[in-house]
């Protein structure tokens, strides 16, 4: 998958959340969870803007026309307890939340969440590979055009 099946899969995943989905984006530096997360949050914009990464600030919120949406990026929490302090606890059961590096929420991780895992193709250059993973049956329906 290249950078634009990415920004394709993302747009199409927009189209289906509603506030208190949380998708959880795994994988390496460099596998495109950023690139994924930015294509899905300027889908969702009236007006496209630039989508910084929250790498440093941790937490991005945006008020978009079907609800706020909370992209984070848990690279450099330093404590589970951190994720608690920023409110995204309370944002999962009231946001559309994006959380890259979700090994971070320890504990913490809702049992209801999408995950995503996008990895490097080992066998072709500039290219991704994702498994797309959820244990909650209301993804089932709404995820039946990506898993026919």
């Amino acid at each position: 998958m290249g950078s634009d099946a990415t920004t394709e899969l993302a747009e199409h995943i927009a189209r289906i959340l509603r506030p208190g989905d949380v998708l959880l984006l795994e994988g390496p530096i460099g596998a495109g969870k950023t690139h994924f997360a930015r294509s899905l949050i300027q889908s969702l914009m009236e007006e496209v803007e630039d989508v910084p990464s929250p790498t440093f600030t941790l937490v991005q919120t945006y008020d978009l026309p079907g609800g706020e949406l909370w992209h984070a990026d848990l690279y450099r929490l330093s404590h589970v307890d951190e994720v608690e302090e920023l409110g995204l606890t309370t944002a999962f059961d009231e946001a559309i939340c994006l959380v890259e590096w979700p090994d971070r929420l320890e504990d913490l991780r809702p049992r209801t969440a999408l995950t995503l895992s996008l990895s490097l193709d080992p066998d072709e250059e500039d290219a991704r590979l994702l498994e797309v993973h959820w244990t909650d049956d209301t993804w089932d329906n709404r995820l039946k055009e990506i898993t026919a």
